[in-house]
C-alpha cells in the first residue's frame, strides 16, 4: 500500500475532525447543550454513529461523546521511516472522519434549517437542489428497489466531470444500468449535480441521481443511506458495528467514484467507505491500494478513462447490471421511472382525465396472432403537428404461449406502467382504465412515437416471460370510438377478475405460496402468502406468486402444501410450518396467519404497513409508511419497523399490506377487523369504499367514521376517550390479551 495514501488519508481525518470540533464547540456556546441535533424526518438518529457504535444523538450534549471517539481514533501520523503497510490505521482514520462529518452536518441543519430540501426532488425555480438527508418515507420506498434487486447498488460520486456532456454520459450509463448515483463534493467551484442541471437531465430520487450536498461531508448521507436499510431492513441490532459492515459489502453494493483532483480530505473519506467494503475508482493519477483484503477486489484505483470509469467501477465492485435493450431510439432503463415530464416539456399527452386512456392484456390462441405485430389504429404522433397535443389512447396486449393461463393476464398489465416508463422521456401513471401517458418533445424530436409503446411491451414481455409466452401483437388505438369500445370492453374483463379474487378464500385452495425476496435484506423473513393474506408489501397477491412461479419455477416464490391443519382460527399448517423453518435457517419454527398477539407471521423493512396492539383500547392500530407523524403505541413507522422489522416474529405486532385491512381474514383470530381502533386518516381515505362494505358485513355500517385517527387522537387515552362517545364495538369485546 503507498504510504501517500496513508498519508493524505490520516491528514485528512486529522483536518476533519478539528473542523468538526471547532464547530461543534461554537454551536454549544451559541445555542446549549441541550440543542436537539437530527436529521429532520429520519429515525436512528445519526445512523453512523448510531448504527456502529450505538450512540443515540439527540442533542449536542449527547455528540459530545462520538466526537472523543473520532478523536481517539486517530492514528499516529505517518513516520518518513518505517511507515506500517497495512491498512488498519487507514481505516481508523477514515471512520474517524465519518464520525465527525455526520455530526457536522446535523449542526448544519441546526444553522441553516432551509438549506437542505425536504423532498424527493429539488426545486430548481426556487435554487434548492441539495436533498441532504433521505427522509424516511424515501428511504422505506427506495429502500424496498435494493431488496427486490430493481437496484442492484448505487454510485457514490464525488468532484465533477471535465464539462456537463461528460458528466450526463456517466449519468445516463448508471441509469442504464439501473444504479442509483449519490453526488456530494465540488470540484474547481462546481458540481456533478449542477453539471447535470446545466445539461438538462432530472436529478433527484425519482431519477435515482440524488443530490445530497456540495461539501465531501455530504457522503455521510450516503453511507448513512446504507447504514438504515441494514437496520430498517435486516434487523441489525445498534452498536454491533461488525454484523453491520458485513452486511453492507454482502448486500450494498456501492462504490466511489471520485472525479477530478483528490485531497487530503476526500482521502480520508474513501478511506472510510473501505469499511463498508466499497472501493473508490477516480479518474485522476492517485496512488492506488490493489490487494484485496476488506473490499471484494481492490480498495482505491486510480487513472481510468472516463468513458470507461462505469465499466470499471462495477467491475472493481463485483456488482453485475444488465443494459436493457429495446428497439426504441431512447434510452431505456428503470432509472427513469421516476422521470417526470413538465407542462414546458410535454408534446403529447394521453389520458390523465384529458382523454381516456385504457390498458388491457388478453390471452388467445397461438394462430389468432402475429409476433411483433404493431398497429396504431388511428393518428400517429407526426400527425399532431409541430405543437403537439393530445390523443386518447387504448393499449391492448394480445399474448400466446403454450404455458400461458388466463391467470396470468392481470400479472402481465401491471407491467405495462413500468415497462413504459422506463422509456427516458416518457410518464406513465396509473393503470387500468385510468392510465395516463406524457410524452416530452425531446424524446419526440429522437424519432419516438405511439408505435414504440408497442415495441416496448413486445420486447420486454418477451425477455421477462419469455418462458410463458411465444407469442405478443399489440393494438394501439387513438380514434376516441374505437377507445370507448375498447374501454367498455376492457372494463367487463376487470369486473370478471375482481370478482374470482374476491370469491377465493383460505380453504379453497390446498396450496400457498412464498415470498423469500426480501431475503436479501432479511435473512429470516419468510413470506407466504394465501389468498386471504396478501404479502406484507402489498405488491403481491396469491394469483401474483403463482404467476411467478410458474414464470420462474426456481424463483423467490414457491408452492407450499399447506397440510395438516394445526390451528383453523389463528391459521396455522403443519405443511407451511416446515416450509418457514427450512426457509428462516432454522430461525422460525412456525407462525400464525390469523394473529396479531400470538406467534403473528415475521416482518421485514418493506411492509405497506405495521400493527400493533393498544391494549388500553381493547383494539389494535395501524399505520402505513407514509405517514410520518405519531402514533397511540409511542412510535412512528420507522420506529416500529426498526423494533420489529429484519425477520422477526413480534408477539403485539405484525406488518401487513394495506389491502391486507380489508381481507377477511386480517387478524380473524383476535377479533378481525372489529378490532381495529386507529388508523391514519389517510390511510382510512384510502381503503373508505372497502372499509364500509366490510363493516356492513360485520354489522357495522359505520365502522369507519368509529375508527380513529390522528386528527382526532394520538394517544391511547384520547383514542379510548373517542371509542366509548361513538360505541366502537372493540369496547364490549373479550380482552384482547389474557
Amino acid at each position: 500500500m503507498s504510504k501517500m495514501v496513508a498519508f493524505a488519508a490520516i491528514q485528512g481525518a486529522y483536518n476533519i475532525v478539528s473542523k468538526a470540533e471547532g464547530i461543534y464547540n461554537r454551536a454549544v456556546e451559541q445555542y446549549g447543550p441541550e440543542q436537539k441535533l437530527e436529521f429532520p424526518n429520519t429515525a436512528y438518529f445519526l445512523p453512523i454513529i448510531y448504527s456502529l457504535l450505538g450512540i443515540p444523538v439527540k442533542d449536542l450534549a449527547s455528540a459530545k461523546r462520538p466526537l472523543e471517539i473520532a478523536r481517539k481514533l486517530l492514528p499516529p501520523h505517518v513516520k518518513n521511516f518505517n511507515h506500517l503497510p497495512y491498512l488498519g490505521p487507514l481505516l481508523d482514520a477514515g471512520m474517524s472522519a465519518l464520525f465527525a462529518e455526520e455530526i457536522v452536518e446535523a449542526i448544519r441543519y441546526v444553522d441553516d434549517p432551509d438549506f437542505y430540501l425536504p423532498s424527493e426532488n429539488v426545486d430548481i425555480d426556487k435554487g434548492k437542489i441539495w436533498l441532504g438527508a433521505a427522509d424516511d418515507t424515501v428511504m422505506r420506498k427506495r429502500g424496498v428497489e435494493f431488496v427486490d434487486g430493481s437496484a442492484p447498488g448505487f454510485a457514490a460520486i464525488v468532484g465533477a466531470a471535465p464539462n456537463k456532456e461528460i458528466a450526463k454520459e456517466i449519468a445516463e450509463e448508471y441509469q442504464r444500468r439501473s444504479l442509483y448515483v449519490f453526488m456530494a463534493a465540488n470540484q474547481s467551484g462546481t458540481t456533478f449535480t449542477e453539471q447535470l442541471i446545466e445539461a438538462g437531465v432530472q436529478v433527484g430520487w425519482g431519477t435515482r441521481l440524488v443530490p445530497f450536498g456540495p461539501d465531501i461531508s455530504a457522503a455521510v448521507f450516503a453511507l448513512g443511506f446504507a447504514n438504515r436499510a441494514g437496520m430498517a431492513f435486516g434487523g441489525i441490532e445498534p452498536g454491533n458495528y461488525k454484523a453491520m459492515l458485513k452486511y453492507n459489502k454482502d448486500r450494498i453494493f456501492a462504490f466511489v467514484n471520485a472525479l477530478g483532483e483528490v485531497n487530503a480530505e476526500w482521502a480520508a473519506n474513501a478511506a472510510g467507505c473501505v469499511n463498508w467494503g466499497f472501493p473508490t475508482i477516480a479518474d485522476t493519477d492517485i496512488p492506488e491500494i490493489l490487494p484485496t483484503g476488506v473490499c471484494t477486489y481492490e480498495h482505491v484505483v486510480g487513472d481510468i478513462p472516463l468513458d470507461e470509469i462505469c465499466q470499471k467501477s462495477v467491475e472493481v465492485r463485483g456488482l453485475k447490471t444488465i443494459v436493457t435493450k429495446v428497439d426504441i431510439p431512447l434510452s431505456y432503463g428503470a432509472a427513469f421511472e421516476g422521470e417526470r415530464i413538465r407542462k414546458d416539456d410535454l408534446f403529447v399527452e394521453m389520458g390523465g382525465g384529458k382523454t381516456q386512456c385504457t390498458e388491457l392484456v388478453e390471452m388467445t390462441e397461438m394462430d389468432e396472432i402475429e409476433d411483433n405485430k404493431i398497429t396504431v389504429v388511428g393518428p400517429e404522433i407526426d400527425d399532431l403537428g409541430e405543437k403537439g397535443g393530445r390523443l386518447p389512447l387504448g393499449i391492448l396486449v394480445k399474448v400466446a404461449g403454450r404455458k400461458m393461463q388466463p391467470d396470468f393476464e392481470p400479472i402481465l398489465e401491471r407491467q405495462i406502467h413500468h415497462l413504459v416508463n422506463y422509456a427516458q422521456g416518457v410518464m406513465h401513471i396509473g393503470q387500468r382504465d385510468i392510465a395516463w401517458i406524457r410524452t416530452g418533445r425531446p424524446a419526440v424530436d429522437k424519432g419516438f412515437k405511439i408505435k414504440h409503446i408497442g415495441q416496448i411491451l413486445h420486447d420486454m414481455f418477451h425477455k421477462d416471460f419469455g418462458n410463458i409466452l411465444d407469442k405478443v401483437e399489440v393494438i394501439l388505438y387513438t380514434k376516441e370510438e374505437d377507445v370507448k369500445k375498447h374501454t367498455e370492453n376492457a372494463r367487463a374483463v376487470y369486473k370478471t377478475r375482481d370478482e374470482r379474487v374476491e370469491s377465493m378464500t383460505d380453504e379453497s385452495v390446498e396450496i400457498y405460496y412464498s415470498c423469500t425476496l426480501c431475503q436479501s435484506f432479511a435473512p429470516s423473513h419468510v413470506c407466504v402468502v394465501s389468498p386471504e393474506r396478501t404479502g406484507l408489501c402489498g405488491a403481491y397477491n396469491w394469483f401474483d406468486c403463482k404467476a411467478s412461479y410458474e414464470i420462474n419455477p426456481t424463483g423467490p416464490n414457491q408452492p407450499i402444501e399447506k397440510g395438516e391443519v394445526i390451528d383453523p382460527v389463528l391459521g396455522q399448517w403443519k405443511g407451511c410450518n416446515d416450509f418457514v423453518f427450512k426457509a428462516s435457517r432454522q430461525k422460525i419454527t412456525h407462525y400464525n396467519f390469523y394473529s396479531i398477539v400470538n406467534d403473528p407471521m415475521t416482518t421485514c423493512g418493506c411492509c405497506e404497513c405495521i400493527a400493533a396492539v393498544l391494549p388500553a383500547c381493547n383494539g389494535v392500530m395501524t399505520v402505513h409508511r407514509d405517514y410520518t407523524g405519531e402514533t397511540p403505541c409511542g412510535m412512528k413507522f420507522t420506529t416500529l419497523a426498526g423494533v420489529m422489522g429484519g425477520g422477526q416474529s413480534s408477539p403485539g405486532f405484525v406488518g401487513h399490506s394495506k389491502y391486507n385491512v380489508i381481507q377477511r381474514k386480517f387478524i380473524a383470530g383476535d377479533g378481525g377487523l372489529l378490532r381495529m381502533v386507529w388508523m391514519p386518516k389517510s390511510l382510512k381515505e384510502e381503503l373508505r369504499e372497502q372499509l364500509i362494505r366490510r363493516g356492513e358485513e360485520l354489522g357495522h355500517p359505520d365502522l369507519i367514521d368509529k375508527i380513529c385517527d390522528e386528527t382526532i387522537a394520538i394517544d391511547e387515552a384520547g383514542v379510548m376517550e373517542h371509542l366509548e362517545k361513538v360505541g366502537h364495538p372493540a369496547v364490549s369485546m373479550d380482552p384482547i390479551v389474557g
